[in-house]
């Protein structure tokens, strides 16, 4: 068994406070964020219920950390009402138009400029 696996391996929790596991070992039963969303669930405010945990040169911390939820006390996604489409259309047309010009792109305009391109950057007439 590697250093970096008994790093990870923590099923009582005791050193990390809650049970660990290292990364692709999760037991059956767990699933996270992501995989609840594709099988349709959402945790349902249920506390998180596990870790998953491998060793890593690129963060601070040392650790790449992946929460884990219970699949039986998973609820059902909600369904998207009338109001939350409308209201995410809205805010999808927010961000494609333009608050200088009030031209409406067929994309996001860049969160970087604020505006569309074409009003950040005038062309400036050559004399």
């Amino acid at each position: 068994m590697g250093t970096a696996y008994s790093k990870c391996y923590d099923p009582s929790g005791v050193r990390y406070g809650i049970p660990t596991y290292p990364w692709k070992f999760a037991p059956d039963g767990y699933a996270t964020r992501r995989q609840l969303r594709a099988q349709g669930l959402r945790p349902g405010g249920q506390p998180i219920a596990a870790q998953l945990m491998r060793t890593s040169r690129r963060r601070k911390a040392g650790a790449a950390f992946a929460y884990l939820y219970r699949l039986d006390l998973a609820r059902p996604v909600r369904p998207m009402t009338s109001r939350k489409w409308g209201a995410l259309a809205l805010a999808m047309l927010a961000r494609r138009t333009c608050p200088v010009c009030q031209i409406t792109y067929s994309y996001c305009l860049p969160t970087s400029l604020g505006m569309c391109v074409t009003c950040a950057y005038p062309t400036r007439p050559t004399s």
